[in-house]
């Protein structure tokens, strides 16, 4: 059988977001709960957000924790750890996760958000989108 034979020919645009999994002095993650009014509204997640043209993941990570969680990151500061890629209906998400333990300022949620910090053990106490499940086992195999 061809390689491509048996898969979908249909070409859905490519999403690139970055996230980090922010980790406290006790090994537990921030999570963020998506508002309503958002797509997958309620669901618990890591912060970040989509990339623009023109920057880098770790640029977009920079502003994003800025402006969600009023929070400042250096570039250096962020661990490249996994990435989730994941069909949607409508497109393909590509999402590499960092890890980061230093930051500067106190994390404020700052668009209606919820946020919690969470055992790894415990993220899967809490639903998540189907990109960010894959994530979990993975933060729970290195922090315990």
């Amino acid at each position: 059988m061809p390689p491509h034979e048996g898969r979908s020919t249909v070409t859905k645009p490519i999403v690139l977001v970055a996230a980090a999994a922010l980790i406290d002095a006790d090994n537990r993650v921030l999570i963020a709960e998506r508002p309503p009014g958002k797509s997958m509204a309620g669901l618990w997640e890591f912060p970040g957000g989509k990339v623009s043209p023109g920057e880098t993941p770790e640029q977009a990570l920079l502003r994003e924790l800025q402006e969600e969680l009023g929070i400042e990151v250096c570039e250096t500061c962020l661990a490249p750890f996994t990435f989730a890629s994941h069909t949607y209906e409508n497109f393909h998400l590509l999402m590499p996760l960092y890890l980061c333990r230093n930051w500067e300022g106190e994390i404020t949620p700052r668009e209606g958000q919820r946020i919690k910090w969470v055992r790894a053990v415990r993220l899967t106490d809490y639903p998540m989108p189907p990109a960010d499940v894959p994530l979990v086992a993975m933060l729970r195999d290195l922090l315990g």
